[in-house]
């Protein structure tokens, strides 16, 4: 196995789509993922999984049942809890870049399908 060096601001470059995660590594029983957010998302939780989100550029505004909101900065993270419904979104058009890191097993929307769901084999790897 060779050591995956990966450029990031490279990788964005690759894509345009908002909320569809391309894949840039693996690591351990994880996906390493990046992805365009903009706009509103949909409510959703992962029954089994925890996931991590890495802000890169931008601001990332993220709702939870109880009424939080928490906005992550660029080089802030956030750990949402398997179980714990939460919709991520941007302000004003915003486009957010923000790597994902989560085990090989999370579905992109948990069970709830709409539209912006993406299927772990559809995302493509970069």
């Amino acid at each position: 196995m060779v050591p995956n060096h990966v450029n990031i601001a490279e990788k964005y470059s690759l894509f345009s789509e908002t909320w569809s995660p391309r894949i840039v590594g693996d690591l351990n029983e994880n996906y390493i993922k990046i992805a365009r957010l903009q706009d509103d998302f949909v409510w959703h939780s992962h029954e089994h999984e925890d996931e991590l989100f890495v802000v890169y550029k931008g601001t990332l505004c993220m709702d939870f049942r109880d009424g939080r909101t928490v906005e992550v900065q660029p080089g802030e993270i956030l750990i949402v809890p398997k179980g714990v419904e939460h919709r991520p979104y941007t302000r004003n058009g915003e486009e957010v870049w923000a790597m994902l890191v989560e085990p090989k097993s999370t579905l992109h929307t948990g069970t709830t399908n709409t539209e912006k769901t993406v299927a772990v084999e559809a995302q493509q790897r970069i």
